[in-house]
């Protein structure tokens, strides 16, 4: 068994390396991060954004435990995800941190950055929430198959999530989010993972894209053959406008309900996704930021995200389970929507236009790996 992590290990690291450092600095760090949360406990003395939703003491108490795991993981993605984009900035901005508790159980640290010279606006939550579960969300996890028993269930709910949306059109926006969820039905304790990443490009860097694409298929694979293809579908379905005929971007992976092949393996498949965004992404942000645009590249930018917008107010799962969820934090559950958007009657890009090469990959979702 150590022979076949140490296996899957060199198999990460031999692929950043193949890549040439073409995307730069952050072409190694995926094999790391994968090496430390494969094998090592999560730390709880980490230099985190706050303190911890749940006290450290019992934290320590508990460090077996799944909610101690979760936690503590989504809490160092967060602290590192923030600090790699601070180190983007020119001007030295940081994160506004706003801790916040629920009265009905748990809380969040909400990560927010706006008005940079790079983001425009950048947000990273953590939520871990316990509680009651509402009748309205355990509907929506039934109408999913999770044929819950009763309409008011113990839960524990813990997850990262982020969307950052900069400045440069050039730059692609990312959205991740990662969460474990938790409930007593009964004598019977259920629990799932469920995530995913993807990117939402404004112009469309073909070589970006086979990056990303690459970078998330790796961290599957080390995990199983066969999840990057079904991930990738299930994202390119998800995240779909379908009262605009297209994609909200180019995709990426996500997944929901995973509860196999045993929770350890699934928390470790998905700190494993978690730890690829950095190099999934900030290579990109790097190749890009220092670019020229026009004003006319600004104004598409803005169009493409009022379809951002749309997707998530209309369609997207988390943002309703959040609103369901009685004591929700609603400007933590609409970090997500950015600062400036724009909705122009009947727009159509030109033939054979950049925005038009565009257009057509988010109505026909391509293959990039």
């Amino acid at each position: 068994m150590v022979f076949k992590i140490f296996k899957r290990h060199v198999a990460m690291i031999t692929y950043q390396y193949s890549k040439k450092f073409k995307y730069g600095k952050y072409g190694t760090l995926v094999g790391a991060a994968v090496l430390v949360s494969s094998s090592s406990p999560q730390r709880h003395d980490y230099n985190f954004m706050a303190p911890t939703i749940t006290s450290r003491q019992h934290l320590r108490a508990n460090i077996d435990d799944m909610k101690t795991k979760m936690e503590l993981m989504i809490m160092r993605v967060q602290a590192e995800f923030c600090r790699a984009l601070e180190s983007q900035e020119f001007n030295g901005i940081k994160f506004k941190v706003d801790r916040w508790e629920r009265a009905e159980g748990g809380g969040g640290i909400t990560c927010v950055l706006q008005d940079g010279e790079v983001f425009e606006k950048a947000g990273c939550n953590i939520s871990v929430v316990t509680g009651l579960l509402p009748k309205a969300a355990a509907q929506q996890m039934n109408s999913r198959g999770k044929a819950l028993q009763s309409d008011k269930l113990p839960f524990f709910a813990a997850g990262v999530s982020s969307v950052i949306h900069p400045r440069n059109p050039h730059v692609p926006t990312i959205h991740f989010n990662y969460r474990y969820f938790e409930v007593q039905d009964g004598k019977e304790k259920r629990w799932w993972f469920g995530g995913g990443t993807d990117l939402t490009p404004y112009y469309l860097d073909e070589a970006d894209a086979q990056h990303f694409h690459g970078v998330l298929k790796t961290a599957c694979d080390l995990h199983d053959k066969t999840y990057y293809q079904k991930f990738k579908k299930w994202c390119d379905d998800y995240f779909n406008i379908p009262h605009r005929g297209e994609r909200r971007g180019i995709g990426g992976i996500f997944f929901d309900d995973l509860d196999t092949p045993s929770q350890e393996d699934a928390f470790r498949f998905v700190t494993g996704c978690a730890d690829a965004v950095i190099p999934s992404y900030l290579p990109i942000v790097e190749k890009h930021k220092n670019k020229s645009y026009t004003n006319a590249e600004r104004e598409w930018q803005l169009l493409r995200r009022g379809r951002y917008v749309e997707f998530n107010l209309i369609y997207d799962r988390g943002t309703k389970f959040g609103l369901y969820t009685p004591g929700a934090r609603y400007e933590s559950i609409l970090m997500s929507l950015p600062l400036n958007a724009r909705w122009e009657y009947m727009n159509k890009p030109f033939e054979n236009s950049r925005e038009m090469k565009l257009t057509e990959v988010l109505k026909n979702p391509r293959d990039w790996v």
